[in-house]
């Protein structure tokens, strides 16, 4: 626990970062502004800053912004995603042969899941997944299967922060009931799907995917995930095709994640 109140002004200078970066060539004021719930104001107040200190540059050529070679500074003490991406690869790079479609790991970071590892996708899928993209908690399978299968502790301290976070990401955070019943659905079937409206704003309803957790002995670590074309695969055949060679890699992954990351 900390032993003071959160700067609200450095935590929404944070998300508004953390926006632009998933947004990458289209973070306008307004597309920020729809992922983060901050007012338009606000944003832009806090793009200025972040263009001062030089973490943030706008294109002269049109209202977009864009982050600069100096956010890479943020992250050059953090080497656990580097870890686990060299013990998986091996694993991913077979999976992704074995069933032809591409994968993303992802291990929690506080308020969503950081992709350490992606296989790369070739045509007909167009997206690129790189490492260290974060993924939304509660619109994604990757944030899905973590969130039903992690400590009851951790899961109460994600919620309450989230349910915190005005970001329309975090809207089922606000909605208790109705994620108990999702978290208990998926702890069940042992799989999570993401969000069909995550589908449609971040790729126009042509992707979709099932992910699984990383775990074993009773310990999760990570998740893994199956991306998918809905015009290729109905979500009934992707499961029967994809979810047990999902759950098998996982279960290969997972020892080897608990040797590295401890447990």
């Amino acid at each position: 626990m900390t032993s003071y109140k959160p700067v609200i002004a450095a935590l929404r200078v944070l998300e508004v970062l953390s926006a632009l970066n998933r947004l990458r060539t289209n973070a306008t004021v307004a597309s920020i502004h729809r992922a983060t719930g901050i007012d338009k104001a606000t944003v832009v107040r806090m793009l200025e800053t972040l263009i001062h200190a030089g973490y943030v540059l706008r294109d002269p050529l049109q209202p977009v912004y864009r982050p600069t070679g100096k956010t890479l500074s943020l992250g050059t003490g953090y080497d656990r995603h580097t870890t686990a991406s060299a013990v998986l690869s091996d694993d991913l790079t077979a999976f992704r042969q074995q069933v032809g479609w591409p994968s993303d790991v992802a291990l929690f970071d506080g308020d969503a899941m950081l992709v350490v590892t992606s296989s790369r996708p070739a045509e007909p899928l167009n997206f690129i997944r790189a490492s260290g993209f974060r993924a939304p908690m509660l619109l994604t399978s990757l944030g899905l299967a973590y969130l039903a299968n992690c400590p009851a502790q951790e899961r109460i301290a994600f919620v309450t922060q989230a349910a915190a976070d005005p970001a329309p990401v975090n809207d089922l955070a606000r909605n208790p009931a109705l994620l108990d019943t999702k978290l208990d659905r998926i702890r069940t079937q042992g799989f999570a799907t993401m969000d069909p409206s995550y589908s449609r704003a971040q790729y126009d309803a042509q992707f979709s995917s099932i992910g699984v957790p990383i775990m074993t002995s009773g310990r999760i670590f990570g998740a893994i995930n199956v991306i998918y074309l809905q015009s290729a695969l109905s979500e009934r055949d992707a499961l029967d095709r994809l979810l047990v060679p999902l759950q098998q890699v996982a279960a290969q992954m997972a020892p080897k994640l608990a040797d590295r990351l401890g447990g």
